[in-house]
Parts: structure tokens; sequence; C-alpha cells
């Protein structure tokens, strides 16, 4: 098989599977679907996903005549970039399978308009991260913080997405605010799994702290994650020489 061919080929299998996760969850909403079906089609989902943006990567990294150098670093961004399409996905069913009530944000009392504005712009937000618009989905993440600056799930995707838009442009000032974010996040909810893994995928692509990344992926591990969530944090836990 060509290798455009193959790209169109696994194209085709990540939208396909991406759906496969919108509909469960959807199905898992309407109580059409048990938590435990639920985990079971997301561990083989994020899986599969994880699998085909490997093998996109490598056939990116084979394709075209650049010269070795200027190869090295364009695989060394389309890692972060891949990254954040699976993590952005992860995230979305985390938060889906630990709804809040109406009228409660993630971190304390706010009143109903306020939450329920607060609930608009985190469904807007996951509905652009599922059809790829990171950037609109930062906006939107923003306006939660401006309404709720503690809300837990929108700090860590802000810090998240800043980090990766920043690695993406070699923009150190961004990439900092977006550390600094993640750990904001872990400081507000320390026993919450996906600020944890966030934050662990963060310190292993960082130069020197591997360190850090083990440590924090074993908190990570500690802390009961999803199947979903160990299913993203599993080549990483590998690399470091960890058991999931």
């Amino acid at each position: 098989m060509s290798r455009a061919r193959e790209k169109e080929t696994l194209l085709n299998e990540i939208g396909l599977r991406e759906a496969s996760l919108r509909d469960a969850r959807r199905e898992l909403e309407s109580e059409e679907m048990s938590p435990a079906q639920f985990e079971a089609i997301e561990a083989r989902e994020l899986g599969a996903l994880e699998a085909a943006h490997r093998r996109l990567l490598e056939l990116e990294a084979t394709s075209g005549a650049t010269t070795p150098s200027s190869r090295v670093r364009k695989k060394r961004w389309l890692v972060v970039g891949l990254c954040c399409v699976a993590m952005a996905v992860g995230v979305i069913l985390w938060s889906a399978v630990s709804p809040r009530q109406a009228g409660n944000s993630a971190t304390g009392d706010l009143t109903l308009s306020r939450a329920q504005k607060v609930q608009q712009y985190l469904n807007e937000a996951e509905a652009d991260i599922a059809n790829g618009n990171a950037a609109t989905a930062l906006d939107a993440y923003r306006e939660v913080l401006a309404l709720d600056p503690k809300n837990v799930p929108a700090l860590t995707q802000v810090g998240w997405l800043e980090f990766s838009a920043g690695s993406s442009r070699q923009d150190l000032t961004v990439m900092r605010a977006g550390v600094n974010d993640l750990r904001q996040a872990i400081a507000l909810a320390p026993r919450q799994p996906a600020p944890r893994l966030y934050y662990a995928i963060v310190a292993d692509s960082t130069p020197g702290n591997q360190p850090l990344a083990k440590s924090e992926f074993e908190v990570f591990l500690a802390l009961r994650p999803s199947a979903g969530q160990l299913a993203i944090a599993r080549p990483f836990l590998v690399k470091l020489g960890l058991k999931s």
C-alpha cells in the first residue's frame, strides 16, 4: 500500500473511532450503556487511536525530502501535536463519566446562571476539541476560567493546550504558562488523575525531567485512573518502566 493510501486509511479510521467514542458517550449519558460497557469501549478505541496516530507519525517522519535535522525537528513537534489530539479525547471522556449536577462547579458554589454559562462553555470546548479546533476550544476554556478561575477541568485543558501550542512554536513563555496552569490544577485537585496525567506527559516531553515524569505517573496510577486514561498513559508508562 502506498504511503498516501495508508495515510488516507488511517485518517478514516481515526474519524470513525472518534465518532464511536462520541456515540458511546451519548449512550452513557442517556443511560443506554452501562459504565462498565463504556469503559471497555473507551479503552479499546483509545488504544486503537494511539496506534493509528503513532503510525501516522511514522509515515510523516519518513516522507518528503527533508534533511535529517529538519526531519528530527518535525517529528518532535508532531509528537506533541498528536499527543494533544489523543489527550483531548481522553479528557472529554473523563469529564463525561464524572458529571456535576447543575448549579455546581468543580471547585465550589456558583450562582445558577454562572454555572449554566460555565457548563455551556465546557460543552462548546469539548465539541471544538472533538472537531479538531484546538484554538477555539482554548478560547472557550478561557471563558470558563473568567467565570470560575478555580475550575479544574478548564485549568487542566488550558494548561495542556497552551503547552502544546508553545511547543509547536518553540515559545518558552507560552509553554511555561501552560505548565503553571497544570500545577495550579494539581494544587486545587491533588487527587484527580487527569491533571497528573497531563503534567506527567509534559514532564516526559521536556529534556531532563524524566525523574519528575516518573514520580508523577506513579501518583497518577495510585489515584485509580479510568481505563481510557490508562490507555493514553500506557506508552509513557512502558517507556519509563512502570506497570499499569
